[in-house]
């Protein structure tokens, strides 16, 4: 069973350490590392509570193996079901489009070309969703078995890129204050995307049997995991770019590229940006299946509570079809739904499960396991989310300056 627990806390941090976390010096360049490590710990511990809110919760859920939209209806009725469902699915499906789209333009670049690029590409996409969603079929036993083996891939090219580094990195590059105070605040929604796992929450708790104990663990060392390797890559890239440099790389090309470009020419070494290249890559994969689980589990729920088949069958075209169409046909459609991503984020692992708390704890005021911190701590959670929903838009106002990311 401790197999499992490490399992599970591997498929926690393998769907929140996503290719995302190598754009992260670019979104914190004008911050300094002082303030970037105050606000991914502040962020590690907002999101880890209210992933435990969402355990706290499945205490009282009728059935085991129910998803967070069924826990919604039964405290909020349907607008519960609605809104948890319709802010899950469109967010996740965002997200699997985006990935698949990453994964197969990164396949079809190993493959040989079959006509024109658009060509080769679609094929890479196609072959991408195909063998990689294998395993989401399987189900979690699949994933986790997957993760594991691609998770010791992520550390071994990640240990490579850190030593690399971090031999150049310099104190006063890591002692540099924000160029712009407002800037942290600005760089919120996106590190804030960074420790998103909330949308596995129901596969863990049915993985582990709902056993409150077990589930805390995996939570915990499968968030304490992100938080450690997003601190060590600040460090790098910090350390080793001045923030003049990193503000003339982000003017320059304001890309992952662009970041690779400018650590290979400060460490001369042109492995680095081929570790940084395979690191993305597994990211990438351990993100599409944690998402792509998310998804199976959110429409086999929403099946399940009308009493249609919810079988494997049924749930594969459902889960792969729509991002597959998406990717194929519309590349540029879901990039206007991966702009909301962050609002529907703060919605389903901020608002919700603290929503659902609040009323759970109303109802049954003696659950054997409640997250520490009260009503004082869902308030001042309720605050954050809040916040953070507003903060694109006063970007979007130039009230807020603008960020990378």
């Amino acid at each position: 069973m401790k197999n499992k627990i490490l399992g599970s806390a591997l498929i926690i941090a393998g769907t929140t350490i996503g290719a995302g976390m190598l754009a992260m010096p670019l979104t914190s360049a004008g911050m300094g590392f002082g303030m970037t490590v105050v606000l991914l710990v502040g962020l590690w511990g907002l999101l880890t509570y209210t992933g435990l809110l969402f355990m706290e919760v499945y205490q009282t859920a009728k059935q085991q193996d129910v998803g967070v939209a069924s826990l919604a209806e039964q405290y909020f009725g349907m607008i519960g079901r609605v809104l948890a469902t319709v802010s899950l699915l469109v967010l996740l499906y965002a997200l699997l489009a985006a990935y698949i789209t990453g994964g197969g333009s990164l396949l079809s670049g190993v493959l040989p070309s079959l006509g024109d690029d658009s060509h080769t590409l679609k094929v890479g996409i196609l072959l991408f969703t195909l063998i990689l969603g294998a395993f989401v079929v399987i189900g979690i036993k699949g994933v986790d078995g997957l993760t594991r083996v691609l998770f010791i891939g992520k550390i071994i090219a990640f240990v490579f890129v850190l030593l690399m580094m971090l031999p150049k990195s310099k104190l006063e590059n890591l002692t540099a204050i924000p160029l712009d105070n407002l800037l942290v605040i600005s760089a919120v929604p996106i590190f804030f995307t960074s420790f998103g796992f909330h949308v596995i929450m129901g596969s863990i708790n049915s993985y582990l049997e709902a056993d409150i104990r077990k589930i805390r663990v995996a939570v915990i060392i499968g968030t304490l995991i992100p938080l450690t390797a997003y601190l060590l890559w600040q460090l790098a890239t910090h350390g080793v770019l001045s923030q003049n440099e990193f503000v003339a790389l982000l003017n320059q090309d304001p890309t992952l590229n662009g970041l690779v470009k400018a650590t290979t020419q400060i460490t001369g070494s042109s492995i680095l940006g081929e570790m940084v290249r395979l690191f993305s890559s597994l990211a990438l994969i351990t993100s599409f299946l944690g998402v792509a689980m998310g998804i199976f589990e959110g429409v086999g729920d929403l099946l399940k509570r009308f009493n249609l088949p919810n079988n494997r069958v049924v749930l594969t075209p459902l889960t792969f079809l729509p991002p597959l169409a998406f990717a194929l046909f519309y590349p540029n459609g879901f990039i206007a739904a991966l702009g909301y991503a962050g609002l529907l984020f703060a919605f389903y692992g901020l608002l919700l499960p603290i929503a659902l708390a609040w009323k759970a704890r109303q109802l049954h005021p003696n659950l054997p396991y409640r997250v520490a911190g009260g009503n004082v701590g869902l308030a001042i959670a309720f605050v954050m989310g809040i916040i953070i929903m507003v903060i694109p838009f006063l970007i979007e106002k130039g009230i807020l300056p603008a960020v990378a990311g």
